[in-house]
């Protein structure tokens, strides 16, 4: 949301792999990015890697946003709730900042290489189901066993299951078809979308996912 990053923050102060919760007490557009999957690129490579996950037709379940804070509801406890649990299914998977927004989730998710204490290359997840489309019938091929998109498709999955055992929907589409990510390659890059999380609610007047926006914020303003 804030185009001028702060970059206050350091991977010594705030090392990978440490959870910060932004949403826990009360993007990204994905509709309007290009896809940044690379071809051939192995997505269960050891890194950090920054996604953004919205609701189907942008619509706010999740809770609002008043004076700059995000205000959890019921179903935003619960995507809260499982995405700090993607760590507890899936082996060598570390979480970083992330926040819950009233209709997207923004997070940076870790996959951490054993190789310097002598294991062989660590990637997850080895209990993570494969990435099913909400709206559609499930299909024999997903995403990449072990890798973000396989991370992605557990979280949605469980969140999905239990929002709508909530809210009595079965069945329900909860989250659109597919998601955005971007691979995180420096510290530079990790510390300025770290600060975008941070700020999402304070920006959600002009955020782009925002049906209500008052302004719109650049293309990939996390990158700025």
């Amino acid at each position: 949301m804030n185009t001028k990053q702060s970059r206050r923050h350091s991977t010594t102060a705030n090392p990978v792999g440490i959870t910060h919760d932004v949403g826990a007490t009360h993007a990204s557009p994905l509709h309007h990015r290009r896809s940044i999957r690379l071809k051939g690129y192995d997505y269960t490579r050891a890194g950090a890697y920054f996604v953004t996950i919205c609701t189907k037709d942008r619509t706010c379940l999740f809770g609002d946003v008043a004076d700059g804070v995000m205000r959890l509801n019921q179903m935003g406890h619960i995507v809260r709730q499982c995405w700090l649990a993607i760590p507890d299914h899936v082996p060598h998977v570390l979480l970083d900042k992330f926040v819950v927004m009233p209709n997207h989730v923004h997070g940076i998710i870790v996959i951490v290489s054993t190789d310097t204490v002598g294991a062989t290359h660590a990637s997850p997840p080895q209990h993570a189901s494969p990435l099913q489309n909400d709206d559609t019938p499930a299909r024999p091929r997903g995403p990449q066993r072990q890798s973000v998109g396989s991370i992605v498709g557990s979280f949605k999955s469980a969140a999905t299951k239990r929002i709508n055992e909530q809210r009595g929907t079965p069945g329900a589409p909860v989250w659109q078809r597919d998601y955005f990510e971007h691979i995180i390659r420096n510290d530079e890059s990790l510390n300025r979308i770290r600060e975008y999380i941070l700020n999402n609610p304070l920006q959600w007047a002009l955020d782009r996912e925002n049906p209500l926006a008052q302004g719109a914020e650049p293309e990939d303003a996390w990158a700025s």
